[in-house]
């Protein structure tokens, strides 16, 4: 992954002759900040937002936006946009596509930011930083940072299914841990609880102590049928 470079602490000076509208997205659940940079605004960043997962407002704004700066200027100027690459996925970033707007996903590690404004994190710094870096991105400054190449729907589907698999992977080993944890407190070892026969062998389990109906005792045997692996259904891991 392409690797971002130090900057000085010092703000620099908002280049506004590339001829395009700049918008940068904080995506949250209740509310998307949209932070913004006209060509007719001077260096003036104007921020709005609108309500979480509102793509009509989302483009609405970009709308208006795009009216404001033709009203002043008379030019219809096209927009470009960036966010960063977290849990909202590239269903946005491929909605901002199909309108026919140029859209960024940023790999936000690669962004290099002060330590100073790491401890002051708000949104209004992140949005002026991520509208800052697509300006220095579109002038075509080196490292500046790492754009993420958008996977298409059936390629973050096979991704999905290989994260739910690790999922599941882990919590199998929970649900195989506590079993035997359950068992090996009563002087009970060897069971397996992957095993086929694990029915089977439940009935034949004696505790350390001689006595053979563990369910009598602390109801250990009805805790491990109630339990996923001990007596019920195994998921398939393939």
């Amino acid at each position: 992954m392409q690797a971002a470079v130090d900057r000085p602490e010092a703000p620099t000076t908002i280049r506004t002759d590339l001829g395009a509208i700049f918008i940068s997205l904080e995506l949250s659940r209740s509310t998307w900040l949209i932070t913004s940079l006209s060509p007719v605004g001077g260096e003036k960043l104007s921020k709005h937002s609108v309500r979480g997962s509102d793509v009509a407002g989302l483009l609405e704004r970009f709308a208006q936006l795009r009216e404001k700066a033709r009203a002043r200027t008379g030019e219809v100027f096209p927009l470009i946009v960036i966010q960063e690459a977290g849990l909202d996925g590239f269903w946005i970033h491929r909605v901002l596509r199909a309108e026919g707007i140029e859209s960024h996903v940023v790999d936000p590690a690669s962004i290099a930011t002060s330590r100073r404004r790491r401890r002051a994190k708000t949104d209004r710094i992140d949005g002026e930083a991520l509208v800052r870096t697509l300006l220095a991105y579109k002038r075509g400054e080196p490292r500046v940072c790492a754009m993420v190449k958008a996977p298409t729907p059936e390629e973050e589907d096979r991704r999905r299914v290989c994260r739910e698999r690790k999922v599941l992977i882990a919590e199998r080993v929970q649900h195989v841990n506590r079993v035997k944890g359950l068992l090996f407190c009563q002087g009970i070892t060897g069971y397996e609880p992957l095993r086929r026969d694990r029915r089977e062998r439940l009935e034949e389990l004696r505790t350390g102590d001689g006595r053979g109906d563990v369910a009598r005792h602390q109801g250990h045997r009805a805790r491990v049928r109630r339990h996923p692996l001990g007596g019920g259904a195994l998921p398939t891991l393939r």
